[in-house]
């Protein structure tokens, strides 16, 4: 069952459990803040959905609160850290900052980590690249959750790709996982009792299904676009982890510390105007927009959007409806607030 709570009522509750998990106020502010975004932005598979197992992770071990990023090396515009399995988020905003400021002073900003955690939502730093005036790129390594193609055991991560273009009407912000659907949007619909849409993976037998609680059990999430999902999956684990100098996902497998732990992660910011006026440049956006605005819908109705443009609508009306919860997911989210981290442990 969806619940429709107010916006700061999330961020609030969200802070009281942080801070319970035992982050200081300043990292629960911040915390609570991307986490609350997410789930007002509809990702809520990232946002409080990830609250419980967050904690959890605290609880043993796999995220180091007194983690910080540090710098083993930089040439020109590119600089290398090591996140110390400090807070995903938190080393994850550092790194997108630092990846514009070098922008800022080369044209390009190039900051690649290794050793860190779970960034959460990954759009949240393509967007911050792109409300500061700049082009933004980045990705992520994970430990394997998603069959190679061609085989029925987990083998590649889903390793989440983001690319965000600043536009004065509202950027285009395309953040995707390499799976049809990434494990969080499948609990999403699982614990809203809905189908998938279209097929998002394999049942136990092997057959492909909108099943959402079929693929969670089966483990078998479905690679977009089949082989080429699963070729590109590889391609950015290997890219992550040689420009960090990192884990790749197998090395994460090894190590066996939850979702993403020890990961890496490639942050690269661009000035779009090095080689033509803003202005002009911005008109070329906006008449591309404008030609997928006009695409003949194929349901009467219908409307074709650019990526990205959903979420600002969707953010607008959790800030003036509420932002749409899970019962149960906001339980779980209270009780930590109130003290009970033992609920972590059930998520």
């Amino acid at each position: 069952m969806s619940l429709s709570i107010p916006y700061e009522v999330v961020k609030e509750t969200v802070k009281k459990a942080l801070l319970q998990a035992g982050l200081t106020e300043e990292q629960a502010e911040i915390c609570a803040g991307i986490h609350a975004q997410s789930s007002a932005d509809g990702v809520e598979s990232h946002g409080l959905n990830r609250i419980p197992r967050f904690v959890q992770y605290i609880r043993r071990g796999w995220v180091d609160l007194d983690g910080k990023p540090e710098k083993k090396g930089a040439k020109g515009a590119v600089e290398n850290y090591d996140g110390h399995l400090g807070i995903g988020i938190l080393n994850g905003l550092f790194c997108a900052d630092r990846a514009v400021e070098l922008a800022k002073v080369h044209g390009i900003g190039c900051v690649t980590l290794r050793n860190t955690t779970h960034w959460m939502r990954g759009g949240t730093y393509a967007w911050r690249m792109a409300e500061a005036g700049y082009a933004g790129i980045c990705w992520i390594n994970t430990e394997s959750c998603m069959p190679l193609w061609g085989s029925d055991e987990q083998g590649v991560g889903n390793n989440p790709f983001c690319i965000a273009l600043p536009r004065d009407q509202g950027p285009v912000v395309l953040d995707m996982a390499m799976s049809q659907y990434a494990y969080g949007k499948l609990g999403v619909y699982r614990l809203a009792g809905k189908q998938l849409p279209f097929p998002g993976g394999f049942d136990k037998d092997g057959n492909l299904t909108t099943d959402p609680g079929a693929i969670q059990e089966s483990r078998r999430i479905l690679p977009m676009g089949y082989w080429k999902g699963s070729a590109m999956a590889l391609a950015l684990d290997l890219a992550a982890a040689m420009l960090a100098n990192g884990n790749t996902g197998t090395d994460m497998d090894e190590l066996g510390k939850g979702s993403c732990g020890s990961c890496c992660q490639i942050f690269i910011a661009f000035d779009p105007y090095l080689f033509g006026e803003k202005e002009e440049i911005q008109k070329k956006m906006d008449k591309r927009i404008e030609a997928a605005h006009a695409s003949h819908p194929e349901r009467e109705g219908g409307r074709v959007s650019y990526p990205g443009e959903r979420t600002i609508a969707t953010r607008t009306k959790s800030m003036e409806q509420g932002v749409a919860v899970d019962e149960q997911i906001w339980e779980q989210v209270c009780s930590i607030a109130e003290g009970n981290l033992d609920v972590a442990d059930i998520s």
